[in-house]
C-alpha cells in the first residue's frame, strides 16, 4: 500500500487508506425460529440467491496507533413460502400447506482495530504480511412472517465481539492474494466470517478484486434461535493510497 508522510521533529505520521465497493452473491441456508418452531430457509421460507452491495474502508494509522477496518454488509431476503405442518412464530400459529410471506434482514457493520505482525513484511521482502486484532460486529436482525391476517415480527440489534486476522501474499506489485477471518465461539453460539480475495492493480492506486465469502451464524438471543449460512462469490473495485 502506498503511503504519504508528514514529518515532524519528534514524531512521524504515515497514513495509508484503502477503500472499495462491491457486490456479493449471497446463497442462504439454515433455519430460524422465534418463540416457536424451526423454519427452514430453503424448503419453508424458499429464499434464493440475492446479490447485495458491500463496502469496506481500511486506514493504516501512524506509529503505535491501531489500524482501523470498517465494513458494511447488507443481507435481506423476502419470499412466499409454505410449510407442510402448522408452526409457531412469535407465539402465533400458522396453518399448514397455506402460503405465507416472510422477510428477513441480517445486516451487519464491522469495526476492527488491528496491528500488523511486526517484522514479517520486511523479513519476506514485502511478499507476506499479516494482521491481528479485535472486531466488533453490529448485527441488525429482523424477521417477519405473515399469513392471512396473522403477522408477527422480531427485531434485534446486538454487538458481537470477534477476533480478526488477515493475511496478504503479494508475489508481484500488480497482484495480491488475501484472506480474512472474523470469528467468535461461546457456549453453543458461534459466528464465523471467512473471505478469500484475489486483487489485481491495472493502474496506479486502483484495483479490481474477486473472491469468495462464507459466513456461518448460530445464535440464541432475545428468544431468537437461528443457524444460518451465507456464501457465494463477490467482486470489488477500489483504491489504495
Amino acid at each position: 500500500m502506498l503511503t504519504s508522510a508528514v514529518l515532524l521533529p519528534t514524531f512521524s505520521f504515515a497514513i495509508g487508506v484503502e477503500g472499495s465497493i462491491g457486490a456479493w452473491n449471497q446463497d442462504p441456508s439454515g433455519y430460524i425460529s422465534y418463540k416457536g418452531d424451526q423454519i427452514d430457509v430453503d424448503s419453508n421460507l424458499r429464499y434464493g440467491k440475492k446479490t447485495r452491495p458491500m463496502g469496506r474502508l481500511k486506514i493504516d494509522m501512524p506509529s503505535i496507533l491501531p489500524n482501523i477496518y470498517l465494513m458494511a454488509t447488507p443481507s435481506r431476503f423476502e419470499a412466499i413460502g409454505q410449510k407442510d405442518a402448522s408452526f409457531t412464530f412469535g407465539g402465533r400459529t400458522y396453518n399448514a400447506n397455506v402460503p405465507f410471506y416472510s422477510k428477513t434482514r441480517l445486516d451487519h457493520y464491522d469495526i476492527a482495530l488491528y496491528y500488523g505482525i511486526p517484522g514479517l513484511k520486511k523479513l519476506t521482502n514485502g511478499v507476506l504480511s499479516a494482521e491481528l486484532g479485535i472486531n466488533v460486529r453490529i448485527m441488525d436482525l429482523y424477521a417477519k412472517v405473515e399469513q392471512n391476517g396473522t403477522s408477527e415480527s422480531k427485531s434485534v440489534t446486538v454487538p458481537i465481539p470477534m477476533l480478526y486476522t488477515g493475511l496478504q501474499i503479494r508475489p508481484v506489485n500488480l497482484l495480491s492474494i488475501e484472506g480474512e477471518l472474523r470469528g467468535v465461539a461461546y457456549n453453543s453460539n458461534h459466528y464465523y466470517d471467512l473471505i478469500g480475495r484475489l486483487k489485481v492493480k491495472p493502474v496506479k492506486h486502483v484495483f479490481l478484486a474477486g473472491g469468495y465469502r462464507y459466513q456461518e451464524l448460530k445464535i440464541d438471543v432475545s428468544d431468537v434461535k437461528s443457524k444460518v449460512k451465507l456464501q457465494g462469490p463477490f467482486v470489488e473495485a477500489g483504491f489504495e493510497f
